[in-house]
């Protein structure tokens, strides 16, 4: 087997909820199954992977199971939330993985790292929180906990009140030197689940929990520059990235460079809520020195590093 190189792949939600009627543990282990396969037929061309993912919906579910708990047992901070879904999520790939080795007789360990990010305490978004987490209150509820515990909460859209927390930039991975260290003696890595447990450090370089959220394909990015990673790959609900998406002049991409990149932007194709940070994301990667990068949905891995599908973004 001819060694391709390093990939950090990011997996999308889809990669554990399929949809609505697919929530439960058992549910979400399934899919992690399905998508892991794809991650051991890329391992198996050569590449060593570390895999990232996100946790949206897995955070909410603790937060809201602490909210239902609330009158028998102490509450969960945002952080902590971060660190039990790493810890879990990576269990379910670590399972899955280990698994398909053993079926396809391949000798390869995988390990989960629970990652901290650093990101600026003085970074705008502190001052700006904008992602809704957490369940809808009334407005008593909400008044108390702005008074009591500090929280910023937002009225959405006649459903009740949220709570909103700060989204900011990454701009250190504590456990990079961890992974590579890993990466390089042949073992798979699972690493900055959530986009990491956010971090402020002091000017004594102690790092603390803040109660922010980071977006996982940043992060990803952020960790590919940081371990010189070969290949930055986008695994998301979709095979291929379109222009005018869902429109009747929709047109699909299978190859563009940053410029083209940053002028799709400009003109406004991809969607802030979906497309666009993912683009951004590999724009980062490929003008810290990245090579390439991929975007493509877990099934067609395969046939898109074989450059059938998906779509490459070049430097």
């Amino acid at each position: 087997m001819e060694r391709q190189g390093i990939a950090v792949v990011a997996v999308g939600g889809n990669a554990l909820i399929k949809d609505k009627g697919h929530e439960t543990v058992q549910d979400q282990f399934n899919a992690a199954n399905d998508t892991m396969q794809h991650i051991v037929d890329m391992i198996q061309k050569g590449w060593d992977v570390v895999v990232t993912h996100g946790n949206g919906p897995q955070v909410g579910f603790i937060l809201r199971r602490s909210e239902l708990a609330a009158h028998e047992l102490h509450e969960i901070p945002l952080d902590y939330c971060g660190a039990d879904t790493q810890g879990a999520i990576g269990y379910m790939f670590q399972n899955s993985l280990h698994n398909e080795f053993k079926r396809r007789g391949m000798d390869k360990d995988v390990a989960t790292v629970v990652t901290q990010t650093i990101v600026d305490r003085n970074d705008p978004a502190f001052q700006n929180p904008t992602k809704p987490i957490g369940s809808f209150m009334d407005e008593a509820e909400a008044k108390r906990r702005t008074e009591n515990e500090g929280w910023t909460v937002v009225e959405d859209a006649g459903r009740g009140y949220r709570r909103v927390v700060p989204s900011p930039i990454p701009t250190r991975i504590v456990e990079a030197s961890v992974i590579d260290t890993l990466i390089h003696a042949g073992t798979i890595v699972v690493g900055v689940g959530g986009g990491g447990i956010p971090v402020v450090e002091d000017e004594h370089g102690l790092v603390k929990g803040v109660e922010a959220v980071i977006d996982k394909d940043f992060s990803s990015s952020l960790l590919a520059t940081n371990i010189d990673a070969d290949l930055f790959v986008i695994s998301t609900a979709v095979e291929k990235v379109a222009l005018n998406f869902n429109k009747p002049n929709q047109v699909f991409l299978d190859m563009m460079t940053v410029a083209e990149a940053k002028q799709y932007i400009e003109e406004g194709h991809f969607a802030p809520g979906s497309m666009l940070p993912k683009i951004k994301a590999i724009i980062n990667y490929l003008e810290n020195g990245g090579k390439k990068a991929l975007i493509t949905d877990p099934e067609h891995i395969s046939e898109a590093l074989e450059g059938k599908t998906g779509t490459w973004i070049l430097p």
